[in-house]
C-alpha cells in the first residue's frame, strides 16, 4: 500500500472503509475503492450490485457477471459489493439502473463525477 492510499477519504471526507475482499475488489485488489493516476476508468464507487444492474453493465459493453479465471475474476453476483468506475455508475443512474452505494468506502474521486447529495440518496444505511 502506497502512503497515499494509506490516507485516502471517502466522500463524507473520513477515513475510507474496505468495500469487499470476498470477491477481492478495488482497481489494487486491496478490497478498498482505492485509486491512482493509473486508474483509467476510476474504480471508486463502492456498490452492492443488484440483477438490475449487472444486466446494464453487460448491455454497455462490461459483463461483470460472467467469470473470468484468466483473469481471477469470478464474476459478481447480485448483493456483492464492487468497486465500479464512478463514470459508469453515473451511467447507470442516468438510466435508473445504479446500485445502492456505500459512503464509508466511496473514494472521495467520485465527486469529480457525482454531488454527494446524490450518492446519499442511494446510500445504504450504515
Amino acid at each position: 500500500m502506497t502512503p497515499e492510499m494509506a490516507a485516502s477519504r471517502n466522500v463524507l471526507g473520513s477515513k475510507l472503509s474496505p468495500c469487499n475482499s470476498k470477491p477481492r475488489t478495488g482497481f489494487f485488489r486491496d478490497g478498498c475503492c482505492n485509486t491512482n493516476d493509473d486508474d483509467l476508468g476510476v474504480h471508486t464507487v463502492c456498490a452492492e450490485v443488484t440483477d438490475d444492474f449487472l444486466a446494464f453493465s453487460k448491455q454497455a459493453g462490461n459483463d461483470l457477471s460472467t467469470p473470468r479465471p484468466e483473469y481471477g475474476f469470478p464474476g459478481l453476483d447480485p448483493g456483492d459489493r464492487w468497486c465500479l468506475c464512478a463514470a459508469r455508475w453515473v451511467e447507470a443512474m442516468e438510466a435508473g439502473s445504479a446500485p445502492r452505494v456505500v459512503l464509508e468506502s466511496t473514494h472521495e474521486r467520485t465527486l469529480a463525477f457525482v454531488a454527494l447529495g446524490t450518492l446519499q440518496r442511494y446510500a445504504i444505511p450504515g
